[in-house]
Order: structure tokens, then C-alpha cells, then sequence
């Protein structure tokens, strides 16, 4: 199985688009050891050809134009990608839909709940009805694995997140179980198993099952303190807020990976005001120390390795 990373920040990208804090002024100037990231979203594949979008970010564009792997030079029109799996309806992880309208019909697997904010909130699947058939809805059950015909050697199993439900959903701040999951990919040919959790606001009894069984995680790196935006300047919503949990507060991220057996520690969906982002940090440097990796865009997981 492979993973590919086709973004690895958080909402806005890094830098941000209308943002000068430190890391993002660093960035553009070249005095930052860091690299520019779009906004988060992977893809999975079984023989390199045919791929499994997981959450379209705004970006999705630019990333397939970065993703050569997912390119189809023997089609007049279309790409690797023969389905699509959305873990929430985050604006960064589902207004990349909209990129592809061109592409319709997509093959979509989503809970009811983000169906629902999908098509009420912030309605991309009654828009896009009006392309050559839109996005057809396949309905996620927790719990529940499932395949996808193209790569079936390949089993998602969604697992419920304690998080929020998006500013525009009727449920923001009591979401549903179905509003936010993490999925469990199963390579059924050889056992390897990843743990996708961009979007992580408290570990439950049910996920550590997850967490403590997966061989590679790919997992929320937001922020790193819970107040970090007020720290810095650019906003007053903490970590908790936006559902998240930081990688450094007492309870935090850093101490759960730390007590994991996974194989590969990776981060995901990584804020621009996170300092992990600056390679020459002492909170990067600590995470090194610790065998935590920093996802990059492009970044290539072959879980057989």
C-alpha cells in the first residue's frame, strides 16, 4: 500500500494566504528553514495507478499538477483517482469538490452527518448535481469496514472522533459521532495497517484500540500549545475549539505518541503558527528526538518499508 501526501497543513496553507505572523513572513523571505505546504489531504493506492482521494482540499489542483503518480496520460480526460473518502465536511478537507466539477460523477464515501452538512450548510453536493451527474453519495457506518472497487485489495474502517462539527453546520459544538472520524486503512494483502486522524480533539477508549493496533499513524499535528494563535497574535480560538488537541500541553499528543508501538509516527494538518514547522526549532527538534516525523507535501509512505 501506499500513501501519498498530497497536502500536509492545516486550513489556509502554510504560508497563510493573508497572514505575516513569524513563521509565515519566515517563509516567504527565506529566513525560516521550512517548507511551503497546501492544505491537508492524501491519497491511497494498491498498485500505483489507481488511487483513493481522502478529503479534497481547496489546493487539490495544485497537488494533482505536484502528483504525477496520479496522473492518467492514456485518457483524454481523468486521473488516478476512482474514488473519494471525506473524514469530515471541513471546509479544508471538501471545498476541493468544487475543483473537480469537471470530473463528475465522483464516487464520494462520506457519513450521513457530513452528507448532511454537504448538502445543507454548505451545499456542494446539490451544486455540483448540476455537472454530468455530481458526486453519488456512498454512506459511511462507523465501525463498518469497507472497500472501494478501485483498489480492492485495500479496507477502510471509520472510527468516531471527538471534535466539532464546521462553523456552518447546525451541529458546531455538538457534533454527532458521525461528524468526524479517523480511518483505518488495511492493506489485506500483506496486514499493514495506517491510522488517517487529521482532525483529533480527544482520545477516547475506542480510538486508543485504534491507535495502539495501527503499524503507521498519520495523525493531527495542528497546534502545538492549545493557545497558540492568541500567542501569537492571529486569533482568539484555541486548539480545543477548532477540535483539535495540541501536541504539547500535559495531556497532549507528544506524551500519546510517545506510549504507542506504532512503527512510523507521522504528523498531519499542521497549522501555520505551529513551530514545528521551522526544522532548526527546538520543538522539531524534540519531536525528532521522540521518532516523530513532520508530513511535507509529496511525502511518499510505502507502508511495506
Amino acid at each position: 500500500m501506499q500513501i501519498k501526501v498530497l497536502g500536509s497543513a492545516a486550513g489556509g496553507g502554510f504560508p497563510q494566504w493573508n497572514c505575516n505572523c513569524k513563521n509565515c513572513q519566515g517563509v516567504r523571505n527565506g529566513t525560516l528553514n521550512a517548507s511551503a505546504r497546501t492544505q491537508s489531504s492524501i491519497a491511497v493506492s494498491d498498485n500505483g495507478q489507481d488511487w483513493v482521494l481522502c478529503n479534497a482540499s481547496p489546493d487539490i489542483c495544485h497537488q494533482l499538477r505536484a502528483a504525477p503518480e496520479l496522473n492518467k496520460p492514456e485518457v483524454l480526460r481523468g486521473t488516478g483517482i476512482g474514488a473519494i473518502i471525506l473524514t469530515d465536511s471541513q471546509i479544508d478537507h471538501c471545498a476541493g469538490l468544487l475543483n473537480l466539477r469537471e470530473g463528475c460523477p465522483h464516487q464520494v464515501w462520506c457519513t450521513p452527518e457530513v452528507h448532511e452538512d454537504l448538502t445543507t450548510g454548505f451545499p456542494v453536493f446539490t451544486m455540483l448535481s448540476h455537472w454530468n451527474g455530481g458526486l453519488v453519495h456512498h454512506p459511511i457506518v462507523p465501525s463498518e469496514p469497507f472497500s472501494v472497487s478501485v483498489c480492492p485489495t485495500i479496507r477502510f474502517t471509520a472510527i468516531p472522533l471527538l471534535s466539532n462539527a464546521p462553523p456552518y453546520s447546525r451541529y458546531r459544538n455538538q457534533p454527532l459521532p458521525g461528524h468526524n472520524i479517523a480511518l483505518f486503512i488495511e492493506d489485506t494483502a500483506n496486514g499493514k495497517t495506517v491510522l488517517y486522524a487529521p482532525g483529533l480533539g480527544e482520545p477516547d477508549n475506542h480510538l486508543m484500540k485504534w491507535l495502539e493496533k495501527a503499524d503507521h499513524l498519520l495523525i493531527d499535528g495542528t497546534v502545538w500549545q492549545d493557545n497558540e494563535l492568541a500567542n501569537t497574535g492571529v486569533g482568539h480560538n484555541t486548539g480545543k475549539d477548532m477540535g483539535h488537541l495540541a501536541l504539547a500541553e500535559e495531556n497532549g499528543l507528544v506524551k500519546l505518541l510517545a506510549s504507542l508501538p506504532a512503527k512510523r509516527k507521522i504528523l498531519i494538518h499542521i497549522n501555520n503558527t505551529n513551530p514545528i514547522l521551522d526544522e532548526d526549532s527546538a520543538e522539531r527538534h524534540m519531536l525528532t528526538r521522540q521518532g516523530i516525523e513532520v508530513s511535507w507535501d509529496g511525502m511518499m509512505i510505502n507502508t511495506q518499508e
